[in-house]
């Protein structure tokens, strides 16, 4: 004999069942952000992919111009170990890498008053960092700490694939902002070139001065998926993002 009762339990069973599939499948389908961009020509014909993140416009690539915003060159330096302590503004190529990410720049390039962002552009300051980070998901006291802060978001700023960042167990650059950071390494105060190098780190100034002799930057690794944030000596060679006026 049937029951209708068993048969009215399995149908809303079946019923709840398909809910369920139909809701993660949803869920799983839901469109990903598409972050609005455009591009930015430097003085030297350079053209760079941009990307609006919040309300800030920011580079998607590292700066890689030689000249100051007035047609000035800045000083290159092609061996750092030789030059690079011998003179206060200078940029160079990381171990003369011709594809490296962009330029490494000593932070007194950024504060000449020929300026070395292009027109209508500026080198970001700690606050305009912080803006980005939070835009990202820190906190307001995660943003102001030191060291390493946040949870994922050096994963939403580093551009995905293996092509720029090596390989590091569950650290997933997935670039959800489209902010597109590679890792460029840097050139320490000395003129040595950052360890282990290209793929592995990238470190980026902001205009902030600490002190008379340092500067706050920011610091992405290969094996963390936070940002990093702190400050080191103007002799430093990092890479140079810039923001919109």
């Amino acid at each position: 004999m049937i029951n209708l009762f068993d048969i009215k339990k399995s149908f809303r069973l079946v019923v709840c069942f398909l809910v369920i599939i139909f809701s993660s499948c949803e869920e799983d389908e839901k469109p990903v952000p598409v972050n609005e961009t455009g591009t930015l020509t430097d003085i030297d014909g350079n053209i760079y992919q941009t990307v609006k993140i919040g309300n800030q416009w920011w580079m998607a690539e590292n700066l890689k111009v030689t000249k100051f915003r007035d047609g000035t060159p800045v000083p290159y330096i092609q061996d750092p170990l030789v030059a690079w302590t011998n003179i206060q503004e200078a940029y160079c190529i990381y171990d003369n890498v011709q594809n490296a990410p962009g330029f490494l720049y000593k932070y007194n390039v950024l504060i000449n008053p020929s300026q070395l962002a292009p027109d209508g552009w500026h080198i970001p300051t700690d606050t305009e960092w912080k803006q980005l980070e939070m835009q990202l998901g820190m906190t307001n006291d995660q943003a102001d700490a030191f060291g390493w802060r946040g949870s994922d978001e050096g994963e939403k700023l580093k551009i995905a694939g293996n092509a720029a960042w090596a390989f590091y167990e569950n650290v997933w650059a997935t670039n959800e902002s489209g902010f597109s950071a590679e890792a460029g390494s840097c050139v320490l105060f000395n003129g040595k070139s950052g360890n282990p190098g290209i793929q592995y780190n990238g470190f980026w100034w902001s205009a902030s001065e600490h002190s008379s002799t340092e500067s706050w930057y920011r610091h992405m690794d290969y094996k963390d998926r936070r940002v990093f944030r702190s400050h080191g000596q103007k002799d430093y060679g990092f890479s140079v993002r810039c923001v919109k006026d």
